[in-house]
């Protein structure tokens, strides 16, 4: 059996379901070239939390789904996760990122060519099992419009590479795309495939985008803050890459000292990087990056107390309190 992130073991009932899931994309991720499934299936058996689809299964218990909707419940949710899978192997392609969860990238092992097609070939998975879960042209469209907005985020953060004069608003128009739409779109059709009341299917949305725009806040501070080690991949990439994050953005607001630390572009060195982070922690630059961070945190976990009482309400709730304020 595939193991789960130790913190599901506390919330067996989800476990099982994200086993089911893991299991199902395992199933789907079968090609003739054995090294490069291995390879995907590794990154797969090593994932993360996996994030989106615990959300979408405890927004599904929110509803009334009926038993016999189980097997396209695990496949929707199975299809949010391989549709995150595939965006991160094109990042680590953009990024020419070398490790992911602690080990060799796609592309670092067998070229970009490769890690292009496997990237393809997780959005080919995607859209079949999406296809195995529903025949809703609603729910298909509504995929299609969330893989534009996630391309469209990712395409905005390049618009403004090496951008000094990058705005709050252009950060927070490219985080809404790249990495809240995912959670959006998971909490929105996890209440959609669990059959739950008309408000609450529309209530997911806003939860999920505010879950989704704090999580990547506090992801992009602790670049700053945390070692590799800890965070299982390279710390203060991106602002090597000309990547100004919500700490950065703050800074650039207030202090014209790091302008020309930045001008270097992508000939920083380390000791230019050391003096950013000393700039970050003189201007507060964190400290104000987490208040912000936490004004979404306190949209998402008010939305949350607001849906009707149920069991799962509870542990949406506290799950969603401690992942977003680094408790696991």
């Amino acid at each position: 059996m595939v193991k789960t992130h130790p913190m599901w073991n506390n919330y067996p009932h989800i476990q099982s379901l994200l086993q089911e899931c893991l299991e199902l994309i395992i199933e789907e991720i079968t090609i003739e070239n054995k090294d490069i499934e291995k390879t995907v299936t590794d990154l797969i058996e090593k994932q993360g939390k996996l994030l989106r689809p615990a959300y979408f299964f405890l927004f599904s218990q929110l509803g009334n789904a009926p038993e016999d909707a189980h097997n396209n419940i695990i496949a929707a949710a199975a299809s949010t996760e391989v549709l995150h899978l595939a965006t991160l192997i094109h990042d680590d392609i953009i990024d020419d990122s070398k490790m992911r969860r602690g080990m060799e990238t796609v592309q670092s092992k067998y070229g970009k060519d490769v890690a292009v097609y496997t990237g393809d070939l997780l959005l080919a998975v995607y859209f079949d099992l999406l296809a195995d879960a529903t025949d809703s042209i609603k729910i298909i469209k509504l995929n299609t419009l969330s893989m534009k907005q996630v391309l469209l985020g990712e395409i905005n953060q390049m618009t403004n590479v090496y951008n000094t004069d990058i705005t709050y608003e252009d950060y927070l128009k490219s985080i809404k795309g790249k990495t809240a739409q995912l959670f959006e779109l998971s909490c929105y059709e996890g209440a959609y495939f669990g059959q739950c009341d008309p408000e609450i299917i529309e209530q997911s949305r806003s939860i999920g985008q505010n879950i989704g725009i704090a999580f990547q806040m506090l992801d992009d501070i602790l670049d700053y803050t945390q070692s590799p080690e800890i965070l299982a991949k390279p710390v203060l990439n991106d602002v090597k890459q000309g990547i100004y994050t919500l700490p950065l953005i703050l800074g650039l607001e207030t202090d014209e000292a790091f302008l020309p630390l930045l001008k270097k572009g992508e000939h920083l060195s380390d000791s230019d990087l050391a003096a950013l982070v000393t700039l970050l922690h003189d201007n507060e630059c964190i400290e104000r990056a987490y208040a912000i961070a936490k004004t979404y945190i306190d949209k998402a976990l008010a939305s949350i107390e607001t849906l009707p009482n149920h069991p799962e309400k509870k542990v949406l709730y506290s799950l969603t309190k401690k992942l977003l304020t680094r408790e696991f």
